[in-house]
């Protein structure tokens, strides 16, 4: 059966590396001795990444790449495998938040959102898993929210693409814990990072991501399915998600201040 790894096995591709989560989690690994391998578009941005961590015990290489180019993650996972070391760590982290209020719908935000968020995984994991199915080993981090686990405002794409990450880890865990890959989902709660900068509704908990990396280094070396934070909010969510369904989306609707229409400011998303 699957069991965490660590940086003696080989190296930690994280994506989405250039802000937010990802570069917190980048550094927080290569903090901890490991040789990460850093994705994104932003040629720049990670050339900022790679820099900051020369005082870290370990080092970061970048590898800029769009998630939703399915050949590119191909020949970066190649590329990692030749040039760093053994890929024994994915973090897929790439994602994008695009609101969608429903009172002005547009079907804009979904195909961006779903290439980037479901598509760009299900890109990197072809040429993932094959290299670890090949050497008998490996550990898998899918990140997803919290918001996957139900409705919530200005969230009908995003949430609905977490949500689909969160199953497509649990069929990845089904399936690949019993030849050696370790598979995990990470559901964060609410995050401060520039896609929640403008969000229109209370963020209860709101941590800091470098916070958050510190919670994900640490889900990652245990034999956990789900790394959820902070708890004193993401649990809440869960007991909710218990109730029934009607009471369940009136007490989030008073809760997110979405009750009264008058005083909700409308998100612009139109097409």
């Amino acid at each position: 059966m699957a069991s965490p790894l660590d940086p003696t096995h080989g190296a930690a591709w994280v994506t989405g590396a250039s802000s937010g989560i990802g570069r917190d989690v980048a550094l927080q690994l290569a903090g901890d001795g490991w040789t990460v391998a850093a994705t994104a578009r932003s040629e720049d941005e990670l050339a900022s990444l790679v820099m900051e961590a020369h005082a870290l015990k370990g080092r970061i290489h970048a590898f800029p790449g769009d998630v939703t180019d399915h050949d590119r993650m191909t020949e970066i996972a190649r590329e990692i495998a030749s040039g760093v070391g053994p890929l024994a760590l994915a973090v897929l982290n790439a994602g994008v938040y695009l609101p969608v209020d429903a009172r002005n719908f547009s079907a804009r935000a979904f195909g961006p959102t779903f290439n980037v968020n479901l598509v760009g995984v299900a890109n990197c994991l072809g040429p993932v898993i094959a290299a670890m199915r090949e050497a008998g080993q490996g550990q898998i981090a899918i990140v997803a929210s919290v918001t996957g686990y139900g409705g919530l405002p200005t969230s009908a794409a995003y949430g609905a693409s977490k949500a689909a990450l969160i199953n497509l880890a649990e069929t990845l865990r089904i399936e690949l814990d019993p030849i050696g890959i370790h598979v995990q989902v990470i559901n964060p709660g609410f995050i401060d990072t520039p896609a929640t900068k403008d969000n229109p509704f209370p963020m209860p908990a709101l941590m800091a991501s470098d916070k958050a990396a510190k919670r994900i280094a640490a889900g990652l070396q245990t034999d956990a399915f789900e790394i959820t934070f902070p708890k004193r909010f993401t649990y809440v969510l869960k007991l909710i998600g218990l109730l029934p369904t009607a009471w369940r989306l009136g007490l989030v609707r008073r809760v997110t201040g979405w009750s009264d229409p008058a005083t909700t400011p409308e998100v612009p998303t139109g097409d």
